[in-house]
């Protein structure tokens, strides 16, 4: 797998910054790293246009005075407003360093370019509501906005909004991504991220998804080498039509719809007629299969109970969706299936569990030995061993009926193909997050699986 960003909260950072102080570096000479390293990030975005540099008390507030002075240097005319006196010693030292007038927040005029540096990780309530508002309304009167690390009135570890706050159309993140960065309802304010390294060690357990290295077939290969996958339908034959194209177009080699007569024709995929749970079994007997879907259109009735519990006593690699989270307690997961819920199903399955969403899915893949591809527009994969992929914000028109089933086809296409839980889990969700992109606007499930090929192109 391809080595995504890494993510760090709050605790994480601080403890990574604190390693590096052990190490013989100043706190100081951390920030003016920290500080220059933003501030070139925004001179090669903004070159030379007017900017106001809002600097808070603490050391996100003392990167704001780094970056105006580093502005200043290469002549842009820099204007810097604080909202209260600097209170950290690496602030004040910052401070003394920028020799130039400090406006006062409440009374600083706007300019062509915001920069946010009023508060950092540490923020765990909302800003003031004076000060919210004056935030809000210089980032109105700019024309771009950017925010040091995280924009001040977001929870940096869970992606809450603590207070109302801009569209930002850079977010330089410092040393690490932070979860905020990613996950919702924050990573909405935020338009363009870019990591800022500052010389810190961070930790490989929690990535940003990074785009997967895929191979072609090999020279040799034929549909069984390739990867068969199987496809246990129901009462609704489109879902599990929808989800078997997804899987024929993945990658793998075939792939068989174990349906009960629904009569669905399918070009790519062998159908295979299975009225009840003893004709489930007896199809998933061929020890070629190497994944076996189970949910998209299989109903909620006893039937549908049996045909789920004949797929997973075959004994084969397992993606578990849509009907078999509803059919399936937590305790009755096979350890190493994929399990792809969503948020009411996640709760149902596993319960409210605490803290972020990284957080919740990290601990139902321990609870349970599977892979969670927790879904949602801040989708987390998180595997039984505790590392975690956040997928970046996918389209918004994902929010239609069907693209859930063509996700589910994906990973089992893609655990046929690899063989690992989690590397197949964190493929899928790339790839459809790239159909998606490449659909456009308006499209409906077909069209994603139309998309497939070129999303599986790009990464060839």
């Amino acid at each position: 797998m391809t080595r995504g960003a890494p993510v760090l909260t709050g605790a994480q950072m601080r403890d990574a910054e604190q390693a590096v102080f052990d190490a013989g570096v100043a706190p100081f000479a951390l920030m003016e790293r920290a500080g220059a390293a933003a501030a070139e990030v925004i001179w090669r975005a903004g070159g030379l246009r007017d900017t106001l540099v809002l600097c808070g008390p603490g050391n996100n507030g003392g990167d704001g005075f780094v970056i105006a002075r580093w502005l200043r240097d290469r002549g842009v005319p820099v204007r810097v407003a604080a909202m209260a006196d600097s209170r950290t010693d690496s602030a004040r030292r910052a401070r003394a360093a920028w020799d130039g007038p400090v406006e006062d927040m409440a009374s600083a005029a706007p300019a062509t370019q915001l920069i946010d540096a009023l508060f950092g990780i540490g923020l765990t309530r909302g800003l003031e509501d004076g000060v919210a508002a004056r935030l809000c309304a210089l980032g109105a009167g700019a024309s771009r906005l950017y925010a040091v690390d995280v924009p001040s009135g977001v929870d940096a570890d869970s992606g809450a909004m603590l207070s109302p706050v801009p569209h930002f159309d850079i977010c330089i993140a410092l040393g690490a991504l932070k979860p905020a960065h990613l996950l919702q309802p924050a990573a909405a304010v935020m338009g363009r991220l870019v990591l800022a390294e500052i010389g810190i060690e961070t930790s490989d357990r929690v990535q940003r998804l990074a785009p997967p290295r895929l191979e072609a077939p090999v020279a040799n290969a034929h549909k069984y080498t390739r990867g068969l996958v199987g496809v246990v339908g129901g009462a609704m034959a489109g879902a599990a039509a929808l989800a078997s194209v997804a899987a024929a177009r993945s990658g793998a080699g075939m792939v068989r719809l174990l349906g009960a007569g629904e009569g669905v024709t399918l070009a790519s995929v062998v159908q295979v007629g299975t009225e009840d749970a003893t004709d489930v079994a007896r199809a998933l007997s061929d020890a070629r299969y190497r994944a076996v879907l189970v949910g998209p259109g299989l109903g909620r009735d006893d039937a549908a109970r049996a045909r789920m519990e004949a797929a997973i006593g075959a004994g084969h690699p397992l993606v578990l969706d849509a009907d078999a989270l509803t059919l399936i307690g937590q305790d009755h997961i096979p350890a190493g299936a994929i399990v792809t819920p969503h948020e009411g199903e996640f709760v149902a399955l596993f319960g409210a569990l605490p803290g972020s969403k990284i957080d919740r899915a990290r601990d139902a893949a321990a609870r349970s030995g599977a892979v969670v591809v927790y879904k949602g527009a801040d989708t987390v994969v998180a595997g039984p061993d505790g590392r975690v992929a956040i997928a970046g914000p996918a389209s918004s028109w994902l929010s239609t009926a069907g693209t859930g089933d063509v996700l589910a086809g994906l990973a089992a296409g893609r655990l046929a193909v690899t063989g690992d839980a989690f590397r197949a889990a964190c493929e899928a969700v790339w790839l459809h997050g790239d159909a998606a992109r490449r659909a456009g606007v308006a499209f409906v499930a077909d069209d994603l699986l139309a998309a497939l090929t070129a999303a599986i192109a790009a990464r060839l």
